[in-house]
């Protein structure tokens, strides 16, 4: 047993039946089982259980992937073990990891994430699915085990102090085809670090959101980090879904598909998706700016992380979950002239304190998603850096 075990299983098919958070309030099952459901979605499961890793004075060297809920784990596992540039990394901050969901199997993906590589780690629950999965997920085999989905982070060192951050919601989440009960968790920890203690985040803001509504989530984010050891060095990770759209409900998603088709298809993928700083996502970037953050040299300029095609299927089915079927011809339309694809930048660090290595520029790495059998519909991103030292 550990502090994210549960006895919900029996209630949640019930739970289900509603159509809103309103809705589901008012059942007398939820309001029985509210303070576990509760309990589970603020707890932090963490574990230093591996020996101190010999002292390495050089760069501290960092991933993050959204890894698509662990589904291809084995593949994942092979890649963290292996690639050239991932392997051996002290840390590894990860999204979308399931916890005991049929479409993943039921396993526990960060447990075994964590006793493959031998590393500590700290994962914070966000959601309790009351449904398999969106799109083609909801079609697997199997029942939901314990159903949680949430972020978290590893590392070689060990972690302090590792507590979670609940950022609102873009939607109502018991709204439309995928219901679940909670919101996105930031994982937030301290790493004890040869070089020196710092912070660090794993955070996945919300995509059925507006571009404020994602700055919002940050800031909250960042209201902690000033209360959490604000003496020492901080880095943020992960999917932060800077598409430029307001994704708030599916009309909005659609007229703006309309104005970047107005804009010039070409002049969006090339300009404005790998640039979501630039303007659709200001707000967001400003803020990290306003707040002492940098961004800018710690990520691979214009490189993208995640990669639609219209003939992608799964993608598709996510999609069809919460769009008319008209629009896919829409879509397929604008993005003829483009082969049917285009890419946008979804996943970024930004620190306080530290400084990327000169010798080892931050990139996205292209090379661990073969097409024919992606392990994830996100390209992972790697930073190497140094803390700056604070003259006392």
């Amino acid at each position: 047993m550990n502090i994210l075990d549960h006895n919900l299983s029996p209630y949640l098919g019930k739970l289900s039946q509603a159509n809103s958070s309103e809705e589901l309030k008012r059942l007398p099952e939820y309001r029985e089982i509210e303070p576990e459901v509760r309990r589970v979605l603020s707890s932090v499961l963490q574990q230093n259980h591996v020996k101190p890793a010999p002292i390495d004075s050089g760069p501290i060297t960092v991933s993050g992937w959204n890894v698509e809920r662990g589904t291809h784990l084995e593949g994942i596992i092979d890649t963290l073990k292996s690639h050239p540039i991932m392997r051996g990394n002290d840390v590894y901050i990860l999204t979308e990891l399931d916890y005991g969901m049929a479409r993943s199997q039921n396993r526990r993906v960060p447990e075994e994430l964590a006793d493959a590589l031998d590393l500590n780690f700290a994962f914070a629950p966000c959601y309790i699915n009351l449904e398999k999965g969106s799109g083609l997920e909801s079609n697997v085999d199997g029942h939901n085990d314990l159903g949680l989905h949430g972020n978290a982070l590893f590392s070689r060192y060990p972690i302090l102090g590792a507590h979670s951050v609940l950022i609102p919601n873009g939607k109502d989440k018991m709204r439309g085809k995928e219901k679940r009960l909670g919101s996105q968790n930031a994982v937030i920890a301290l790493i004890d670090h040869p070089q020196g203690k710092f912070r660090v985040v794993s955070v996945h803001l919300d995509a059925h959101s507006t571009q404020k509504h994602r700055a919002h989530q940050m800031e909250l984010v960042l209201d902690d980090l000033d209360r959490f050891h604000p003496e020492f060095p901080a880095l943020i990770g992960g999917d932060w879904n800077t598409s430029t759209y307001n994704s708030r409900n599916a009309f909005l998603t659609i007229m703006g598909y309309v104005r970047r088709v107005l804009m010039g298809v070409r002049h969006v993928i090339r300009n404005h998706f790998p640039h979501p700083d630039r303007w659709f996502e200001r707000h967001l970037f400003r803020l990290l700016e306003d707040r002492g953050y940098v961004y800018e040299n710690l990520n691979e300029p214009g490189g993208c992380t995640l990669h639609y095609d219209v003939k992608d299927l799964a993608a598709n089915g996510r999609m069809a979950d919460w769009i008319p079927n008209w629009c896919f011809w829409f879509i397929n339309w604008a993005l003829e002239k483009n082969d049917g694809k285009c890419s946008m930048k979804l996943d970024w660090f930004a620190g306080k304190d530290i400084i990327p290595a000169l010798d080892n520029p931050p990139q996205v790495i292209q090379d661990v998603n073969d097409p024919s059998q992606p392990l994830s519909d996100h390209d992972p991103i790697f930073l190497e850096f140094n803390l700056i030292q604070k003259v006392s």
